[in-house]
């Protein structure tokens, strides 16, 4: 299993070493559900039409004694007894270029390691996958790439509406919650429309008056400013933004976005960002910028297709897969099904809210977040936090929504990051022999 040099889908190594009748890609997963995850998260990279039969690392060491070695080969560990032992086995049948990629259930550093740095595995994930995770950290090996490391800092993502009055804001406001009241992660809600403040509305917090001033002189923008700016709304959840005179034109320094994120990165676990789709610079860049964008529509054929339009955006520097597509209010009267919507989009959504209108009404009116009323809503946020918030190896199981107090101090980093380099031509197990 070497952590580099594994060759795009269909071409050889540059050494010639591989024979052509080896196939290019093959998984063995044990579940539906990781086979959806693994299917969505690597379809961009290897179109739908890939090999993914059902079973796990033992069921894929019965089958390479019988055909050639895969250049990357995806094998679920889930249901052995003796995983490191059967992984061992694995090696034995496979050729030693192979890309191993091993799926699990152990969230723990400890196995990460024995896997990676003792059995020379690329790359492993522990269940419950999703899009995302797969995307940016199997993605790029698939490829024959390094996955790219961001640097230590905070998780950025932007909310947007495919048109306005979707519940866009609300969805950031709760996200935004979510993560800084139940996860305990220090956070910041980015209202960047200077105008309307919704945000702080929306949390009953008064807007402040930095964000304005940042804005025109990025140059003066670093961590400390940014946490001045930011208004509390509880322990652990901050929120930045203001609330100008309806007339008022504030300035906008080129560059700004970019000095704004990266410092609100050195302070925070988590930047949600209530980002507008309108031609305005401040919000293009901020786009551009975050980890992850997450689209906002409701089950009308005007939302689709403001939404196939969203998609056409080019993605930023740290982006490896589409956006995450929200179907809000689904059930509303005079609406379309979830179907027909997916059919509109030649695309499934990622997830699906319900039409909740007296909950979040109220919640709108008190200004209190919808999330914190346990239900249908605060579990559609746990499940946006999963599928957005994904940050390592130790963030990829979400407990449940009652054990969420553990105080998190600092962002957390994969179980690799501060591992010595692996050598690059390491071969599967070849560290044990």
């Amino acid at each position: 299993m070497p952590d580099t040099g594994v060759v795009a889908t269909g071409a050889m190594p540059p050494d010639g070493s591989a024979r052509y009748d080896r196939p290019s890609f093959l998984a063995f997963i044990a579940d539906a559900a990781t086979e959806e995850s693994l299917r969505d998260g690597l379809g961009e990279f290897l179109g739908k039409d890939f090999e993914v039969r059902r079973g796990n690392v033992v069921t894929a060491a019965a089958a390479m004694q019988k055909q050639a070695t895969p250049l990357v080969l995806v094998v679920d560990v889930a249901g052995s007894e003796h995983p490191l032992s059967d992984l061992r086995a694995l090696a034995d049948v496979t050729e030693p270029d192979v890309c191993v990629l091993v799926v699990g259930h152990l969230d723990s550093a400890e196995f990460y390691r024995e896997i990676t740095r003792g059995l020379g595995a690329s790359d492993y994930l522990p269940r419950p996958l999703t899009r995302e995770k797969v995307a940016r950290h199997f993605g790029p090996l698939v490829m024959g790439q390094t996955p790219m490391v961001d640097a230590l800092g905070a998780r950025s993502i932007s909310i947007t509406g495919a048109r306005g009055g979707v519940g866009a804001t609300t969805i950031a406001v709760n996200l935004a919650w979510y993560f800084g009241v139940l996860m305990r992660r220090h956070t910041v809600l980015l209202d960047p429309d200077v105008h309307r403040g919704m945000a702080s509305f929306l949390l009953n917090v008064a807007p402040g008056q930095g964000l304005c001033q940042a804005l025109e002189a990025p140059d003066r923008i670093d961590a400390l400013l940014a946490e001045r700016a930011a208004q509390p709304a509880a322990d652990r959840l901050h929120v930045l933004s203001s609330e100008e005179k309806i007339d008022a034109d504030p300035g906008y320094a080129p560059g700004a976005a970019s000095a704004l994120h990266d410092a609100l990165r050195r302070r925070y676990n988590f930047i949600v960002a209530d980002v507008p789709f309108a031609p305005v610079p401040l919000y293009r860049g901020l786009l551009n910028l975050v980890h992850q964008r997450v689209i906002v529509l409701e089950p009308t054929l005007a939302c689709a297709r403001d939404t196939l339009r969203l998609l056409t955006l080019p993605s930023g520097p740290t982006q490896v897969q589409r956006p995450v597509l929200v179907l809000n209010r689904l059930g509303k009267a005079g609406t379309l099904s979830r179907r027909q919507v997916e059919d509109a989009l030649k695309s499934k959504v990622d997830m699906v809210i319900a039409d909740q209108p007296r909950q979040l009404g109220n919640a709108a009116t008190l200004g209190e977040p919808a999330a914190a009323q346990r239900g249908v809503f605060r579990n559609a946020m746990a499940e946006l936090a999963r599928q957005v918030g994904s940050v390592g190896l130790l963030d990829g199981a979400e407990p449940a929504v009652e054990t969420l107090t553990a105080d998190l101090g600092g962002p957390r980093r994969r179980a690799s990051d501060n591992a010595p380099a692996a050598p690059t031509k390491k071969k599967f197990f070849g560290l044990l022999g």
